[in-house]
């Protein structure tokens, strides 16, 4: 349904990503964050699946074309931590949500995993960003403060999770309501990973809820 596309980042150099396009014109945008295996076909069915669902969605390619077999855990993690975070935010997930914001709609973002941290590093640092959904993602706590957070926050959580652990969880919505920002978390009984169906971790009733969940706060959001 989509196709691959060049935009312009937030200083002028190009970057690549995935483009979904809705049905209607001026449909509202939602920027789609990898996991930390790269732009692969299951973010790109994302993408797609938000297309039907009435919105604009792209994705970014972090990693500029380099995509991590699923069972290369290292690899994937070399890749991750190879990336300047706060430098993919500001120049290239920004440039993601002006390209979707230049017909005046408003933007969301939404990201899995790693994608989850760029999500919440991209409702504190984009100013074209109204509204974030996070799936099992959460900064490292060096690289943001709770209270840096700008817009409402959806977070959607596996309490079986090795990763995002249910601890990290809680310390860090005890921290979004002493700074009192706007935000609701989900929690499922499942793995990390819950909403990608290309993976052993995939929980179908979790991943049919959490995506319910989402489309109802883009509908209220956007």
């Amino acid at each position: 349904m989509g196709t691959q596309i060049s935009f312009s980042r937030a200083d002028g150099r190009l970057a690549t990503g995935y483009l979904a396009k809705a049905a209607k014109p001026n449909a509202p945008g939602v920027v789609v964050i990898q996991e930390w295996w790269g732009l692969q076909d299951q973010i790109r069915g994302i993408c797609d699946r938000l297309a039907l669902a009435g919105y604009e969605a792209l994705a970014p390619d972090l990693y500029a074309g380099t995509v991590v077999p699923y069972h290369d855990a290292q690899a994937a993690a070399r890749e991750m931590n190879s990336l300047n975070f706060a430098e993919a935010t500001d120049q290239v997930v920004r440039g993601a949500a002006q390209y979707l914001a230049k017909t005046g709609v408003k933007v969301g973002i939404t990201g899995f995993c790693m994608g989850g941290a760029v999500a919440i590093l991209a409702a504190c640092r984009i100013p074209e960003v109204s509204a974030a959904v996070v799936f099992y993602g959460l900064p490292p706590e060096t690289a943001f403060k709770p209270s840096d957070i700008k817009v409402p926050l959806e977070g959607h959580y596996a309490n079986i999770d090795d990763h995002i652990t249910p601890q990290k969880v809680d310390a860090f919505e005890a921290a979004l309501k002493a700074a009192k920002r706007k935000f609701k978390f989900y929690r499922y009984e499942a793995d990390h990973g819950f909403m990608n169906e290309q993976r052993d971790v995939h929980e179908r009733k979790a991943a049919e809820l959490g995506w319910k969940r989402m489309l109802a706060f883009w509908k209220k959001q956007l």
